[in-house]
C-alpha cells in the first residue's frame, strides 16, 4: 500500500523550507562549518525533530527551527538545502510543489532579502530542469513577530521575483506565519494589499492556535485565497459555509496539527469535516523534518476513512488551487493581461481569467467559478456582503 501511495501524483501546497531540510543535509553542512552542537547525527535528529515529550504547543514546535538557521545564512547553503528538499518531495510522488520561506530570517550574515529569495529560486529552477513533470513555486512568508512594516518590505521584495514577471519559476504567493496570539491578521492588511495588487496568491496561517475569528479576519480583511491549518473553523458553522461557498482551500497538515495540539490526539482531524462540507482541501506536510513525516505518511493517515482513489482525487482537485500559473508569463505575452489587451482571445489551459471581446477588466470572467469582476478580488469586508450578521 505504501508503494501505491508513493506512486500517486501529489500536490504539496504547505511546506516550509526551514522545517524540511533533511537531517543528513544539516549534519553535513554543520560539520563543514564546524558548528555541530552534538557528537552524532542521531543526537542531531533529536534536536531537529519534535519528540513525544515536547508535543503540546505551537511554541514548542517552533523552537525546533533555530538550528537550521545556523547554516542557512549563505547563498550556496540555501541552494543546497532547497535542492535536497525538492528531491525528497519528488521521491514521494510530489509533482506540484509550493515551498514557503521567510527571507528575513536568512539575512543575518549579510544576504539581502532579494538574494535570500533568489537562492531558493535558483535551486528550484535547477530541479525543475531535471524533472520535466515537476511544477514548483515559492511563497514568501512574513513572520508575525517581525511586525507589519517588515511585512510590507517583504511583499515588495516578493513582487520583484514574481513568477508572472519572469521566464522561470518564481514567487507565486504571500503568507503570514508565526505564533498567532498577539498578532491579529488585520495589522498586516497593507502588506497583503501590496501582494494582491502585484498578482500574488494569498494564504494565511490562521486557526492553528487561535479561534475562528482569526480565520474570518484572514478572509474578510486580508482577502485570503487559502487558509493554512484552519483547524478551529470546525467550531463555527457559518465559517464552514463561507469556506465552502467561496471555495477557499484549507491547507491541512495532519501530523503537525496533532503535535501542536491544534487538534487533540484521539479526535478526528478537521479535514474530514471540510470534505463533508464541500470545502476544498490539500494534504500537506508542513515541516517534514520537525514532524518526522513525508507526503507518503501523511496520505497513509487518511486511509482509515478514505479510499485510495478518494485521496488521489483530493490531490487532483488541490492542483486547481495552486498559485503556480500554467499560462505564459506576462513577459512572454507582452504584458497584454496587465493592460487588458487580450480581449477575445481563447484562454490557455489552466488560465484563470479572460476578458470578453469588447469588454472591460471589470467584466473579466473567472474561468474556475464563472464569477465576473476584477482580475483579483478586493479584500473581503467584514460586515458588508460577507459580514457576520445572521450566522448560525
Amino acid at each position: 500500500m505504501a508503494k501505491t501511495l508513493r506512486q500517486i501524483h501529489k500536490v504539496e501546497l504547505h511546506q516550509h523550507v526551514d522545517g524540511s531540510i533533511p537531517v543528513r543535509t544539516i549534519w553535513r553542512l554543520m560539520k563543514q562549518h564546524r558548528l555541530t552542537p552534538v557528537a552524532t547525527m542521531r543526537e542531531m535528529r533529536r534536536l531537529l525533530q519534535l519528540q513525544p515529550e515536547e508535543e503540546g504547543s505551537l511554541l514548542s514546535y517552533l523552537d525546533k527551527f533555530h538550528y537550521p538557521l545556523w547554516i542557512t545564512q549563505f547563498y550556496e547553503n540555501i541552494q543546497r538545502v532547497t535542492t535536497d528538499i525538492v528531491e525528497e518531495a519528488y521521491a514521494h510522488g510530489v509533482r506540484l510543489l509550493e515551498l514557503r520561506y521567510s527571507p528575513a530570517i536568512h539575512t543575518y550574515a549579510g544576504l539581502t532579502p532579494r538574494q535570500a529569495i533568489r537562492s531558493v529560486l535558483s535551486a528550484m529552477n535547477a530541479c525543475r530542469r531535471r524533472h520535466a513533470d515537476l511544477e514548483v513555486g515559492l511563497i514568501i512568508i512574513s513572520m508575525r513577530q517581525h511586525g507589519p512594516h517588515i511585512a510590507k518590505i517583504l511583499a515588495r521584495q516578493a513582487l520583484a521575483e514574481a513568477q508572472h514577471l519572469h521566464e522561470r519559476c518564481g514567487v507565486v504567493g504571500f503568507d503570514l506565519a508565526g505564533a498567532e496570539r498577539g498578532s491579529p491578521p488585520h495589522l498586516f492588511r497593507e502588506a497583503y494589499e501590496i501582494a494582491r495588487v502585484g498578482g500574488l496568491g494569498l494564504t494565511v496561517h490562521a486557526g492553528e492556535d487561535e479561534g475562528p475569528a482569526r480565520i474570518w479576519e484572514a478572509i474578510d480583511l486580508l482577502g485570503a485565497d487559502r487558509i493554512g491549518h484552519g483547524c478551529s473553523a470546525v467550531q463555527d458553522r457559518a465559517l464552514l459555509r463561507r469556506l465552502a461557498r467561496d471555495k477557499i482551500l484549507v491547507e491541512c497538515c495532519l501530523t503537525s496539527n496533532y503535535q501542536t495540539r491544534a487538534v487533540p490526539r484521539g479526535t478526528p482531524h478537521p479535514i474530514y469535516t471540510f470534505l463533508e462540507r464541500g470545502i476544498p482541501v490539500a494534504v500537506c506536510t508542513d515541516n517534514p523534518t520537525v514532524s518526522g513525516t513525508d507526503q507518503t505518511r501523511e496520505n497513509r493517515l487518511l486511509l482509515d476513512r478514505l479510499r485510495l482513489e478518494e485521496i488521489a482525487r483530493i490531490h487532483r482537485e488541490a492542483a486547481e488551487y495552486s498559485f503556480i500559473r500554467r499560462t505564459p508569463s506576462l513577459v512572454a505575452r507582452g504584458y497584454r493581461v496587465a493592460l487588458g489587451e487580450n480581449r477575445g482571445e481563447e484562454a490557455g489551459e489552466g488560465e484563470r481569467w479572460r476578458i470578453p471581446s469588447g469588454g472591460s477588466e471589470a467584466e473579466a470572467v473567472d474561468l474556475r467559478s464563472g464569477a465576473r469582476g476584477r482580475t483579483r478580488p478586493e479584500p473581503r469586508q467584514r460586515g458588508a456582503r460577507h459580514g457576520r450578521k445572521g450566522r448560525a
